[in-house]
């Protein structure tokens, strides 16, 4: 049986742990610190910086010292991932190279010689190569951190449209960007997406970044009894009947699924979500939005998401971090369903209270005008009124029950979804890691057995087949400890966002149930004089 992977390392874990990677690290400097201080021309140290630059760049991990590199589908300023870097760092790295003796107050001190030196000829390294793809999103996510502050991106979705008539017929929608992002052309741009745009964008981006352990924003899912009702309905009845309820609800969660898009870190600096929002030309069709649909997304994370996180993780865990929050989020989505289902029957019975209100006040009303008493004619009118008034309040506190809060709460059982996702991603990236150290333990084996036979062709094969398994181990292990470091962040940030929303959102619904209470409160305030002056 392989080797469980270790737990996924802390802050304070990695300097110890880039200490042991090159072997023998107190024989780098033959002489010790003291002789480099009395007699620095004896021995000049650039011979050993140059070995050190040498083994460092055979490392197959940049050393803690040097910043992690970074994907470019994730920033689009690559030439800037390395600034910090580089600008810290004296003398430059480029002057190590140089066949001059480094004093050794620049190389390192009597307490950490290694790491100074270390540090300077990571750097110089490290910018040679390009940035690895594995590694780049911890990267993005120091650097762009400075950004949310700088930065803001306000998404408008508005003015639906319906083009043709019949089932070629199709919704448009207006989306308004106003930004200071730099990447923009300009401040405020305006472009007309169908819903078919929508659902390409969320898979074009889930393509890119859901490999590195982002979490995608899932898009609204598809509707084939509104968008028939829609399609099928003339415009005259459309207005204020269930299929403008249908789009109003559309466009709602449309906006909220480009805002959040937005507001994420690295997706904002993406061309796919830039290109969307303001490029004029009309988008490339998806190929198939059947199965971009919230429904088939849902079925697909069931299949996959379900069986990865559920299953396999509780026997190959060993992050104590990760078992906690996949624990966590299922527990968190069968809560939410259940305030889901609660929020939906609150929203059926406050409408049939509006409904039993709007009869009661026609029946008031209908009872003031057969009354022949004059002053207990003109309450039970008085009453109707009223009634009617509170009918309006009742509807709109069903209103708000259910886009203030009952939408809230259905986006997060979506999120959920995109969450499983990662969890699953992250348990493939385990496997493979897995599966290549134990192929790299049976060709070890094998080539055992051809030299005790004797056969020196077949185990010169065997030993570079084993050199490239050995790479492949590598490549697995740290693809795994990448996507574990970038999951990290993301869920940090997700559980940030989660709970402004919903502390936004519950401020907002009180705020709007109050005052449907004030106002419910003055109807009766000015009804009571008129009921105690009946004759």
């Amino acid at each position: 049986m392989s080797a469980s992977p270790p737990p996924f390392p802390s802050d304070d874990e990695k300097e110890p742990q880039a200490a042991t990677e090159n072997e023998e690290p107190e024989e780098l400097f033959s002489i010790p610190v003291e002789s480099l201080e009395t007699k620095p021309a004896e021995e000049p140290p650039t011979k050993d910086l140059d070995n050190i630059a040498l083994d460092d760049a055979d490392e197959p991990k940049p050393s803690p010292s040097a910043p992690p590199a970074e994907e470019a589908a994730d920033d689009d300023d690559d030439g800037d991932l390395f600034a910090d870097a580089t600008a810290t760092t004296e003398p430059e790295p480029t002057k190590v190279k140089e066949d001059t003796p480094v004093s050794p107050s620049s190389t390192a001190t009597a307490d950490e010689p290694e790491e100074r030196v270390s540090s300077v000829v990571d750097n110089d390294v490290v910018v040679e190569k390009e940035p690895a793809s594995a590694a780049a999103a911890a990267e993005d996510d120091a650097e762009i951190a400075e950004d949310l502050d700088k930065f803001s991106v306000q998404i408008t979705v508005s003015d639906p449209e319906k083009i043709g008539d019949g089932m070629g017929a199709y919704m448009t929608y207006q989306v308004t960007t106003k930004t200071n992002l730099p990447r923009f052309k300009a401040a405020s741009t305006t472009v007309r997406r169908r819903f078919s745009d929508f659902l390409a964008l969320q898979s074009r981006l889930q393509e890119v970044h859901l490999k590195n352990g982002r979490i995608i924003p899932p898009a609204p899912e598809k509707s084939v009894v509104g968008m028939a009702k829609t399609k099928f309905s003339k415009e005259e009845q459309a207005k204020g009947g269930a299929s403008q309820d249908f789009i109003e609800r559309r466009r709602a969660a449309l906006e909220r699924f480009l805002n959040r898009s937005a507001s994420h870190p690295v997706l904002r600096k993406d061309d796919i979500l830039t290109d969307f929002l303001q490029s004029p030309d009309e988008l490339p069709k998806a190929a198939d939005t059947s199965a971009l649909s919230g429904a088939g997304m849902m079925r697909l994370f069931k299949g996959v998401g379900d069986v990865f996180v559920k299953i396999t993780s509780r026997k190959t865990e060993t992050d104590r971090w990760f078992e906690e929050k996949v624990a966590q989020y299922t527990a968190l989505e069968e809560t939410l369903k259940k305030l889901y289902t609660c929020i939906e029957s609150l929203v059926t019975h406050r409408r049939e209270l509006c409904t039993s209100t709007a009869l009661f006040a026609k029946s008031s009303a209908i009872l003031g005008n057969t009354e022949e008493h004059t002053s207990l004619s003109r309450v039970l009118s008085q009453l109707a009124d009223v009634e009617e008034k509170i009918e309006q309040l009742h509807l709109d506190q069903v209103e708000n029950d259910f886009f203030i809060f009952g939408e809230l709460v259905k986006d997060y059982i979506g999120l959920m979804n995109p969450l499983k996702a990662c969890f699953s991603q992250r348990e493939k990236a385990y496997q493979a890691w897995q599966t290549a150290q134990t192929n790299l333990l049976k060709k070890r084996e094998q080539e055992g057995k051809l030299q005790a036979a004797g056969n020196t062709e077949k185990v010169k094969i065997c030993q570079d087949e084993i050199v490239q398994m050995e790479t492949r181990v590598e490549k697995g292990e740290e693809e795994f400890n990448n996507i574990s470091k970038v999951m990290r962040t993301e869920i940090e940030r997700f559980e940030v966002q989660r709970q402004k929303d919903f502390k936004s959102s519950v401020l907002r619904y009180l705020e709007k149930m109050m005052q449907n209470q004030e106002q419910l409160i003055k109807h009766w305030e000015g009804f009571l004089p008129e009921a105690k002056a009946i004759a």
